[in-house]
């Protein structure tokens, strides 16, 4: 039981000739209106206020721009080439998400190697039935954002969106018919968290009403746990949790509110986020009252952020908390739910590795960690005895899935160089089998190699960085490398396959990634310290990775491209703002730009406790220190550079890719391209993206990046 990552700006890869950085078409020119705002007596000008309107004018722009970059990355030689071999290598590797199992059937997302969307099956007894594609439904594209059996795996609540939009409405299959029914639930972005014991009604997040009138930034406000009965239309869904629900509940209207349910457990949880805030305020009540009588359940506290809980699972009356409280790589503790955390007692200690998650098995408890970049299962048995589980390879571990109606669990493992696969623990024989949701990827990956390294930052802490290379380049600085990093909200960059990555690995261009601090390789300490005012480490950590690159003979400015998105945009940007030179180019997927005015789009109240806000002079001076926007100046020769911008993104506005491609074009002074690409039917990144878009998109980024490292057959 965790949070919601809906609300995260969120979650990105020669020899030079003298063609390399050859300017497209002249770029559209954006128009300059300028308007002044005073922040505690700095006073800022923009002059691209206007595209914050989202208008037709902001549409016109999108689409010129669109335009150009389609044109120019089309005229590129090795292109069409390139899109068939990331093509052929996405269909050798069938991806799958998503797995769960109730009773006898396993369900999970797959996307075949024909398909263009991930579908939902069932498997029982060893045959597998498709129960929904979303490419058969009437109507705009719609992708599977979410899904959650019931108990006894009679029923699927599923979550469908239009064109990455996340705006999900819930609908409920029938598993034997495979039949859609009635029902629909809308404004239900943040999942289904819980079905009811019998299997008649699930608890799902939703936003609030909105029409034309509402400023922007309160599209998230006021989210509540809402009811639903099979068999209604969702009209006269329930609010059970949240804002304005309870008196006694102090529930703000910047807070996100989920219910939580475990098929054995007597209890009910209430969980409360501060947006983007990891830690957790849960209250415990009687999961039998609030099956009767929702609107009149009796809440008590158990948990408080100060106790900086950041996952719970329970058993019987029994809550297992992930606290970083006195233990900044966090540890795991247990009280009865009739108690609160201040009578917590230690379940797995604090030590060396950076504890992340835990689920909650029938035998044990099951207990994810990570040690050196690599992810580990320790599993605690309800008489306290530990012991480690022996997984398949050295890898990351995802998508743990424990329930108290059944041992063991299951998983997703993979790491830099072994495709994913799904695997489920059997406690009876203590090994974990691989449950064949896909077929073996025919992706050869023997001939690359990862490196674990460290690079010295500006203060002399040790920064990890992983490299994904081929094994038989030279370390002369004659190939090129990209460099991607993240650090924000606390999340990891962690070792994981990507097919379409073999793309440009067998070309020669190895992979970087920096683990820079504002991430959580090392727990909340390291998160931290690159976080909100210290936001600027991050990005002196990422340069540091990038000297140690070219140092070595990794590759060398001309071919070193930067690459990120997000709120990754940040240190980024941050990057190449502050080291032009040391850059040929930089791929920023839907980026964070402009920091002063994110508090206007629909995410920016949610993502104050990460950044801050320009409401407070602290959070003015933090937010201007290193907001992308604000820090391009004129006249610097700045790299080539690929911004992305999905129209339909709920997370980070695509005005914010606007306005700092229209900024960075009328300042550079070097012939390198500033190209925006946009898609009108595409959200955040590739959320919600089909497997066409995602080919289109992956195929874009890797032919720039060819291109603006001179490789000879991507030159115009």
């Amino acid at each position: 039981m965790r949070h919601p990552r809906s609300l995260i700006a969120g979650a990105i890869v020669l020899v030079c000739t003298s063609a390399a950085g050859q300017a497209p078409v002249p770029a559209p020119q954006a128009t300059k209106i300028p308007v002044s705002d005073t922040y505690f007596g700095t006073t800022v000008v923009d002059p691209y206020r206007w595209m914050e309107q989202n208008g037709p004018g902001l549409r016109a722009y999108l689409t010129e721009q669109g335009r150009r970059t389609r044109t120019t990355l089309d005229a590129l030689p090795g292109r069409a080439a390139l899109e068939a071999r990331v093509r052929d290598l996405l269909a050798a590797n069938e991806s799958a998400s998503a797995v769960m199992v109730r009773g006898d059937t396993t369900f999970f997302l797959r996307t075949p190697a024909g398909g263009n969307a991930a579908k939902l099956y069932a498997r029982r007894d060893g045959a597998e039935r498709l129960l929904l594609d979303p490419e058969r439904l009437p109507g705009p594209r719609e992708a599977i954002a979410y899904y959650l059996p019931s108990d006894d795996g009679a029923r699927v609540a599923v979550g469908l969106a239009p064109g990455g939009s996340e705006n999900a409405t819930v609908r409920v299959i029938d598993v034997a018919t495979a039949t859609m029914l009635g029902d629909g639930s809308d404004r239900a972005d943040f999942g289904v968290t819980a079905w009811s014991d019998d299997g008649r009604a699930f608890y799902y997040v939703k936003r609030q009403a909105t029409d034309a009138a509402t400023p922007a930034n309160a599209k998230y406000l006021n989210v509540r746990a809402y009811r639903h009965v099979v068999g209604d239309d969702g009209t006269h869904d329930a609010a059970v949790f949240g804002a304005g629900i309870d008196p006694s509940i102090p529930a703000g209207p910047r807070a996100y509110a989920a219910v939580g349910l475990s098929p054995r457990a007597s209890i009910a949880v209430g969980m409360l986020f501060d947006g983007v805030d990891r830690f957790v305020t849960v209250y415990v009540g009687d999961k039998r009252a609030l099956a009767r009588a929702p609107g009149a359940m009796t809440w008590r506290r158990a948990i408080v952020p100060a106790d900086k809980v950041t996952d719970i699972a329970i058993r019987g009356t029994t809550i297992y908390a992930l606290t970083a409280k006195d233990a900044p790589r966090f540890r795991v503790v247990r009280f009865d739910a009739s108690r609160s955390f201040a009578q917590a007692v230690d379940a797995v200690p604090a030590g060396a590795r950076v504890v992340e998650e835990l689920a909650a098995g029938s035998d044990a408890l099951y207990v994810q960690s990570r040690e050196d970049g690599r992810s580990r299962i320790t599993r605690v048995a309800y008489d306290g005895t530990r012991s480690e589980i022996p997984l398949p390879l050295d890898g990351t571990i995802s998508g743990l899935e424990a329930r108290d109606d059944r041992p063991g669990f299951v998983a997703r493992l993979d790491s830099w160089t072994r495709p994913a696969r799904w695997y489920a623990y059997d406690p009876g024989t203590r090994r974990a089998h691989d449950l064949q949701i896909t077929p073996p990827a025919a992706i050869d990956t023997s001939a690359i190699v990862a490196d674990e390294v460290t690079a010295r930052a500006d203060d002399g802490t040790a920064i990890p960085l992983s490299i994904v290379r081929r094994r038989d380049l030279p370390l002369d600085g004659s190939h090129p490398a990209i460099l991607y990093a993240y650090g924000a909200y606390g999340i990891p960059v962690e070792a994981g396959f990507a097919a379409s990555r073999m793309a440009l690995l067998e070309r020669g261009v190895t992979f970087a990634y920096a683990h820079v601090r504002g991430g959580g390789e090392y727990g909340e300490a390291w998160h931290l310290a690159g976080k909100g005012a210290r936001k600027p480490v991050a990005i002196s950590d990422y340069l540091a990775c990038a000297h140690w690159l070219v140092e070595r003979g990794y590759t060398a400015p001309a071919r070193l491209v930067a690459r990120s998105g997000s709120a990754g945009g940040i240190v980024v940007s941050g990057a190449f703002e502050r080291a032009p030179e040391l850059f040929a180019a930089a791929i920023e997927e839907t980026p964070l730009s402009d920091q002063l005015r994110a508090e206007t789009s629909a995410s920016g109240p949610a993502n104050v406790p990460e950044f801050g806000t320009v409401t407070t002079a602290a959070g003015f001076a933090a937010l201007y220190a290193t907001s992308p926007l604000h820090h391009v100046v004129h006249g610097t020769a700045y790299p080539a550079v690929l911004i992305t911008a999905g129209v339909n993104d709920p997370r980070v506005d695509a005005w914010q890719a606007a306005k700092f491609t229209a900024a960075l074009q009328d300042a550079t002074s070097s012939a390198k391209p500033v190209l925006l690409r946009v898609d009108f039917d595409a959200g955040h990144g590739l959320i919600g993206s089909s497997r066409r878009q995602a080919v289109a998109l992956t195929t874009d980024e890797f032919a720039f990046a060819l291109w603006q490292t001179g490789d000879p057959d991507f030159q115009p």
